[in-house]
């Protein structure tokens, strides 16, 4: 029997798997991370892939992960199936540190990948649109001036289909308790959103 030729999302997954544009910046090395599939339903658009990320392979496999997972009210097994999460960073690779902190992605990866890979996500019903890079990558103009007046607005963004989403890193705790609003008003919306897409 001849094999399943594969499908146009199969193919740039490969190319994005062996791109090597940043490898001469990358200090860890390259290691793109990321998860999709043409049947996914929620989108999950990050900044780039931490250290212990970059080890693992796996997207999300930190403290931030099991934060963003309370938040969506999936388990393990829900977030990590491609054929309905896809998970799209704006930088596939650990991008490195400086001065304790990790860097922001690379400049050249989501110009390169995104206009390719997006539009083959055809399913998708529901994009989370997670740190600031991320919402400005996503939202363009209609970002507002900081992360948190974009967040802020959430309503108007998800009518949209982008849910504006602070990056659940441990360092930005501080921020949930400054905006309250956040997880009594957004949170409960969000996961019933999820829920709902992720089983329909």
């Amino acid at each position: 029997m001849l094999p399943m030729p594969r499908s146009p999302l199969d193919r740039l997954l490969a190319e994005i798997r062996a791109c090597q544009i940043c490898a001469a910046q990358l200090p860890d090395g390259v290691r793109p991370v990321l998860q999709a599939s043409a049947t996914a339903r929620l989108l999950i658009v990050s900044q780039a892939p931490g250290r212990k990320v970059h080890l693992s392979g796996v997207p999300f496999d930190d403290v931030s992960g099991d934060r963003l997972r309370d938040w969506l009210g999936l388990d393990k097994a829900a977030f990590y199936d491609a054929a309905r999460v896809a998970i799209v960073p704006m930088g596939f690779c650990f991008p490195g540190t400086a001065r304790g902190a990790d860097l922001p992605p690379r400049r050249e990866c989501a110009p390169t990948w995104h206009p390719r890979l997006l539009p083959l996500l055809k399913k998708v019903d529901l994009t989370l649109a997670i740190g600031r890079f991320a919402q400005v990558g996503l939202l363009g103009p209609l970002a507002g001036a900081s992360l948190t007046d974009t967040v802020r607005d959430w309503r108007m963004h998800l009518a949209g289909g982008v849910l504006p989403l602070p990056h659940p890193s441990p360092r930005n705790q501080l921020w949930t308790k400054r905006n309250p609003w956040f997880a009594e008003e957004l949170l409960p919306v969000l996961r019933e959103r999820v829920a709902r897409i992720l089983h329909s």
